[in-house]
């Protein structure tokens, strides 16, 4: 299922796995809007070796998770979206899935 997100007047952006080019704002922007719309906060975080910060984004029932990347500079760009989102409890010594 596709996310529709609204960020101010008149952008519209769709954010999926399948997208072909994502669509990029500030950070800050993007996860106001996410908190607003879905009540989604940051569940995952990582710094590719790129230097850019990946990050999931869900709701506390997982309803709905959005993965953004974020550029040092702070732009970041919605990358993948969907519903159902269930974090994996790793047992201790064994690697996450």
């Amino acid at each position: 299922m596709w996310k529709i997100l609204t960020l101010g007047t008149a952008l519209s952006i769709v954010a999926s796995a399948a997208s072909a080019a994502p669509t990029c704002e500030t950070r800050k922007k993007i996860v106001e809007q996410l908190a607003q719309k879905y009540q989604e906060t940051s569940v995952a975080i990582g710094v590719g070796n790129d230097g850019k910060l990946v990050e999931v984004l869900s709701n506390t029932s997982g309803g709905t998770w959005t993965i953004i990347v974020t550029s040092p500079k702070g732009v970041s760009c919605l990358v993948a979206a969907g519903e159902e989102w269930r974090s994996l409890d790793a047992p201790a010594g064994e690697p996450g899935i």
